[in-house]
């Protein structure tokens, strides 16, 4: 039995659909020559529609399939409007300092309208457009635009603005960035021929944007001079340097045990509420007179949780050399899946000009879902835990731009620090993994320890640093040399030791130790320390300088050996932060301490006898 097949009317029998747009309607007798004048150029029958559009002012706009001829007077006024705001931007790059400027700037705009207006000469255009299938949840598939591009920007009728993310054989699936209420089936759409970009430059620091770039702080617009493509490809192996120039957290666990240098991508990981966060702004704020420009990149996180973090910047003086980028959870899923392009692509503005950055991706795992809805409702195949098959890649081709660069690029840096959030301190999980795999190590907080006081809450068995000691000063690499392992070992030890066995003296030397470690390793939010400082205190560590001193008085003796260092031996807090070498400070060093121990007995005698 043979198959039933529809019958179709053959494409060169059905009729060509035409719309023709006017502002005003049209005499009949002038719409019987259109519709002649068409069928016969169109060389086919055609279902002729006349349409009214105030919008266009004047004129006419011709949509012949996928092809409008637009000759309208609105589409003339925007190209006068485009040449004019290139011609202002390179005229006056720089916002005028002073009325007088401005008002120049003012007359020669004017001026140059008025030429661009008398030599105008009406050439309709011919473009491309694509028609609305279906829209929602932030995503739109559009039938036509076949020489449409991957992450091309398509412009909408009223005003809105998307990118393509899908190509199929019969339709493009775009992710809409604005004016998401005001498309609906059937609106048209147009290709741009550009590719999705932000400002970048010195402009934006200090400023609070959305991932496209607009300012969201409340203090004004933005000016800049530079735009720069979100997406870019990642500096080859030929252009990079290794990574030797440490990057200060101000956190001693992590710049004694975890070093981070600049070009690196150490990955945050730890479950909800562990203080993730707290150390990627504390980062920041330590960058504070060292140079580093930094992008703090908010992904999924809520208004207010975002509000605070970049209060706290303000307050610690640090928003001045920060740009904070914005995708909250109340925004659309396509805003937060290129928010971290768009704050790299800032990022990268500063790297390529020499400048060193550093970056906060918070968090991927948000991202990972952002991405996971998109690619949902663009109806991809789904894969492990629902996600896409191009998870790893979109977390690979980001991380992968943050570099160290070679002298002849410009010697530059960017250093990254993605947060991801874990499940019940499973780092086996799917987004866990591939991240850890992408990054140069990872620093690990575990809840245990942070309910039990215990922070900034890093542990340091599963936390690790692929560039390990190239990326401290001297000092700080031989006074942590066996910082690691000392603490390794308390923690496995402390554990037996829970059951009451007889121990023998080693261990119980080993013991007394790791907590005092432990108790010189506490640090409180914001309590940023300089390399200086962190030696200082490391240097107590050496040794058994501490091992007379109660476990309870270990924290307060250490601060305040360091006061004692700070106010009476200010050359040896100078000689540290010049050199980075403890060779010539040792024994000052040693000698602060052995007065400051007599003092410090001294006092704890008086205060046992008047107890």
């Amino acid at each position: 039995m043979k198959p039933i097949r529809k019958r179709t009317q053959p494409a060169a029998k059905r009729p060509l659909r035409v719309i023709a747009r006017t502002a005003r309607p049209l005499p009949p007798e002038l719409e019987q020559r259109i519709r002649a004048y068409m069928s016969e150029v169109v060389g086919r029958p055609i279902a002729m529609f006349f349409e009214q559009d105030p919008g266009l002012l004047g004129g006419i706009a011709l949509q012949v399939g996928n092809t409008v001829l637009d000759a309208s007077l609105s589409r003339r006024l925007e190209e006068i409007r485009a040449k004019l705001a290139v011609h202002l931007r390179a005229a006056a790059p720089i916002p005028p300092p002073d009325i007088p400027a401005g008002v120049g700037v003012a007359r020669d705009a004017l001026r140059t309208a008025g030429d661009m207006i008398r030599n105008y000469k009406p050439v309709p255009v011919v473009e491309e457009v694509g028609t609305v299938v279906s829209v929602g949840d932030g995503v739109a598939r559009v039938s036509g635009l076949p020489s449409a591009m991957s992450g091309e920007l398509l412009a909408f009728d009223g005003g809105g603005e998307g990118m393509v993310l899908d190509l199929d054989a019969d339709a493009v699936g775009c992710i809409i960035f604005t004016g998401g209420d005001t498309i609906a089936e059937g609106t048209v759409v147009r290709c741009t021929g550009r590719v999705a970009d932000v400002p970048v430059g010195e402009e934006l620091l200090g400023r609070v944007v959305t991932p496209l770039g607009d300012p969201v702080d409340g203090k004004g617009p933005i000016l800049a001079r530079a735009r720069r493509h979100i997406e870019g490809p990642a500096p080859g192996v030929a252009e990079r340097e290794p990574v030797s120039t440490p990057l200060q957290t101000g956190i001693l666990a992590v710049d004694a045990m975890v070093p981070i240098g600049r070009g690196q991508r150490e990955l945050i990981i730890g479950d909800r509420q562990t203080g993730k966060t707290s150390i990627a702004v504390d980062a920041i704020i330590s960058q504070k007179g060292s140079g580093v420009l930094c992008v703090y990149v908010a992904i999924g996180q809520k208004a207010s949780s975002i509000a605070q973090t970049v209060g706290v910047l303000e307050e610690q003086g640090a928003l001045p050399y920060t740009v904070v980028v914005v995708g909250s959870a109340s925004d659309p899923a396509p805003l937060q899946y290129i928010a971290p392009y768009a704050g790299c692509a800032m990022a990268e503005h500063f790297m390529y000009a020499g400048r060193d950055v550093l970056i906060v991706y918070d968090d991927l795992s948000k991202h990972a879902a952002a991405h996971r809805e998109v690619a949902l409702l663009l109806r991809r195949p789904p894969g492990r835990e629902a996600y896409p098959g191009d998870i790893f890649y979109i977390h690979g081709r980001l991380l992968e731009r943050a570099a160290k660069l070679s002298r002849e690029r410009g010697g530059g840096s960017m250093t990254a620090l993605p947060i991801v959030e874990t499940l019940a301190g499973d780092m086996s999980a799917y987004i866990p993994t591939n991240t850890i795999s992408i990054t140069d190590g990872q620093i690990y907080l575990e809840s245990d320890l942070f309910f039990s006081g215990i922070r900034p809450a890093v542990n340091v068995g599963l936390s690790v640093s692929r560039v390990g000691g190239d990326a401290q000063v001297p000092a700080m690499r031989e006074l942590a040399s066996h910082l690691r392992l000392d603490l390794a070992q308390y923690r496995e030890l402390s554990a037996f030791a829970q059951f009451g066995a007889d121990l023998d003296r080693a261990t119980q030397a080993q013991l007394r130790r790791g907590e005092r470690i432990v108790e010189v390793l506490k640090q409180t939010n914001r309590e940023v320390l300089a390399v200086e400082e962190q030696v200082v205190m490391l240097f107590t560590l050496s040794g058994e300088w501490l091992d007379d001193v109660p476990v309870d008085q270990t924290r307060w003796f250490v601060k305040e050996f360091l006061v004692h260092v700070r106010e009476g031996y200010p050359s040896v807090m100078r000689r540290i932060r010049e050199t980075g070498r403890l060779d010539e400070v040792r024994e000052d060093l040693a000698r602060a301490l052995k007065a400051f121990k007599k003092d410090f007995a001294g006092v704890m005698g008086r205060h046992a006898e008047s107890a």
